[in-house]
């Protein structure tokens, strides 16, 4: 089973440095609070599947959900001009740091 994570860290690893993707300044805060949204969906799939409640179709539809609706609320936040952003990281990175309490 570690092999397959190993193998896949490391397929992502060759991937992004053979396939640079360039991203504009402009949408930097967008990409974090996504990022972080799929963070805390991850995290949310492993605690699940430490309690033996975990869905893949909850898992794939939360995933896809929560990082869509945080960048979209980011972005209107940067139309009316308030850095919504700061406060989408804190509510996901505070989530994260709830959920690692079973994987720690």
């Amino acid at each position: 089973m570690i092999f397959y994570v190993l193998a896949g860290l490391a397929a992502g690893i060759c991937a992004g440095l053979y396939f640079p993707v360039y991203i504009p300044p402009e949408y930097g805060k967008m990409l974090s609070v996504a990022l972080m949204a799929a963070l805390d969906t991850a995290f949310g799939g492993i605690r699940s599947s430490m309690e033996g409640s975990y869905d893949n179709t909850v898992f794939i539809t939360g995933f896809f959900t929560n990082a869509v609706l945080a960048a979209f609320l980011c972005y209107v936040g940067m139309i009316l001009g308030i850095d919504l952003y700061l406060v989408g990281l804190g509510c996901a990175f505070s989530k994260i740091w709830r959920r690692s309490d079973i994987c720690f």
